[in-house]
């Protein structure tokens, strides 16, 4: 689909969602919501674009057909750095790209069919998935991720909360399909979805088989209603002829509630029947590092927004950072800090890994978890360098209507001009953008998500420490100290070993494993001018 398909789309569903305490008639025609229906049709348009369509479209081989790249399941470490690039490029532009979850979820999701039939020795469940996929690619549909719960209290777990509906659970199953009740929290971009992922948070045990559940489940479905926020920043002012970048693009984001919602077995891709809750958890967990090796890429595209406008926010008034060192090392420490996390990301891409169930490649957990915990942590101090080399300005500026105002505009316009090759105007214009990306009630909401977004820090660092091989490193400074390699798995600390010698190694000497086609050109966001647009690549 074009965007314009994809927003006319939209119309053909009827979904129950309240903004701000109203009824949303059309979601298509929604202000509200405009922002975030207009950020997704940019993946759309981009992978209609010729020049961009290496990135954000991919042959699915086993079906020999083109899908967009938010659809497609990585077949080797070329799929997973394109796609990379690609949630960078759309952040370039939108910000927040939102769609990308799809890819993260599918991966996941394919990964566990996959597991569940080798681990109960059926066919069905990858079957299922693939069928479901295939609906998924032919009619370029965009899925919201239900996977975050409610949670009640969170002290204790799914079963044991005094309200079960803080999680979604099975309700009933019969020879149909199953009923699922329950509450998601934080779906992004439901509103304007097709169709709804129901995935588990966590992982369960036997006493939570009813909430370890995975559905797809249409957004128009009776009993379900989502209570969504408006996307972006859609009542703001239009400034200069031209809407603030939150106006244009945004997020929104939903409580979504199903209260008896039914799914036909063919929408089911487990439900808590004996068997799949003890491999349920690989959808979680394979989720969270497809997503966090999404999230380097989609922050990375929010940083060349601040990297540019900040530039420009210097230039604008009056210097040059190449020749200022106050203003050089803030801009290099930005830099430093938006390429340091997509380095994690192309290292998790090129030492990615074939499922071992599925055959699909997996973004290494290690440098995927390292990465997105950067960025999580840094995002503070990336909106400090920008407010850093832009000054006070930003938040200082008068009110957009002065500029329009006679007795007001000309004076303001002749004293507030900095660079004499600068007007005005567009001096002001790079200081609300940086405004609105850092320091404005958006400005929150995108340090939050990227804080929060794909798990807390508290996650990362708990994953990290269970997949990193600390255990290696023990047996290498005992061998230094000639104390032996204490094999004792009784022991804590070295538990934690791999056959690898460090993340993402296949071997000893840290060789490259064999079939894995890898990008050589550069990643569009480094290129520079004259470098060719498609160079040949030996894979």
């Amino acid at each position: 689909m074009s965007g314009a398909d994809y927003r006319e789309s939209l119309r053909a569903l009827s979904p129950v969602v309240y903004v701000d305490g109203r009824r949303i008639d059309s979601v298509a025609d929604a202000p509200e919501l405009l922002p975030g229906i207009q950020a997704l049709a940019v993946s759309y348009d981009f992978a209609l674009d010729p020049a961009r369509a290496r990135h954000m479209t991919a042959l699915q081989a086993d079906r020999g057909v083109v899908v967009n790249r938010m659809l497609h399941i990585n077949r080797n470490s070329d799929d997973l750095l394109a796609k990379l690039e690609a949630v960078r490029l759309l952040c370039q532009e939108t910000g927040c790209a939102q769609r990308y979850l799809a890819h993260d979820a599918l991966n996941a999701l394919q990964q566990a069919s996959a597991r569940l039939d080798d681990a109960l020795g059926r066919t069905e469940y990858r079957a299922r998935f693939a069928a479901y996929l295939a609906h998924v690619q032919d009619h370029d549909l965009s899925l919201g991720i239900a996977m975050t719960d409610a949670k009640g209290d969170r002290s204790k777990r799914p079963h044991q909360q005094a309200n079960p509906d803080t999680y979604v659970h099975v309700v009933e199953r019969n020879g149909r399909g199953i009923v699922i009740s329950g509450t998601k929290a934080i779906v992004t971009g439901a509103p304007y979805m097709h169709e709804l992922l129901v995935m588990p948070c966590r992982q369960m045990g036997p006493a939570d088989a009813d909430f370890a559940v995975c559905c797809a489940v249409p957004v128009d479905a009776p009993g379900l209603t989502m209570v969504a926020r408006p996307a972006g920043r859609p009542g703001a002012k239009v400034e200069h002829g031209a809407p603030l970048f939150s106006r244009r693009y945004g997020q929104s984001t939903a409580v979504v509630v199903f209260d008896r919602v039914f799914v036909p077995w063919e929408r089911v891709f487990f439900s808590g029947e004996p068997g799949e809750v003890e491999q349920a958890g690989a959808a979680t967990t394979h989720y969270a590092t497809h997503h966090r090796h999404s999230c380097i890429g989609a922050r990375a595209g929010f940083g060349d927004l601040l990297i540019g406008a900040g530039a420009l926010m210097c230039e604008a008034n009056g210097f040059d950072p190449g020749e200022k060192a106050n203003l050089r090392d803030p801009m290099v420490e930005l830099i430093k800090i938006t390429e340091g996390f997509y380095a994690c990301g192309v290292a998790a891409s090129v030492y990615g890994s074939a499922d071992p169930h599925s055959g699909s490649w997996m973004p290494e957990p290690v440098f995927s978890n390292i990465g997105k915990l950067l960025l999580a942590t840094q995002i503070y101090d990336m909106h400090r360098l920008a407010h850093e080399v832009s000054g006070g300005l930003i938040v200082a500026l008068p009110g957009p209507d002065e500029d329009h105002n006679p007795a007001t505009a000309a004076t303001l316009a002749e004293v507030l001009r900095a660079h004499p090759a600068v007007p005005y105007d567009k001096r002001i214009e790079v200081a609300r953008f940086i405004e609105d990306l850092t320091a404005s009630y958006q400005g929150g909401w995108y340090s939050v998500i990227s804080l929060h977004g794909g798990g807390s820090p508290a996650a990362m660092k708990q994953e990290i420490w269970r997949q990193y091989p600390v255990g290696d490193k023990v047996d290498l400074v005992e061998r230094l100290l000639d104390r032996g390699v204490l094999h004792d798995e009784a022991r804590a600390i070295t538990r934690n070993r791999s056959a690898a010698r460090q993340p993402g190694a296949c071997c000893d000497p840290g060789c490259q494993a064999p079939g894995q086609p890898v990008v050589i050109e550069p990643p569009l966001s480094l290129r520079r001018p004259g470098h060719p647009d498609e160079p040949q690549s030996p894979s």
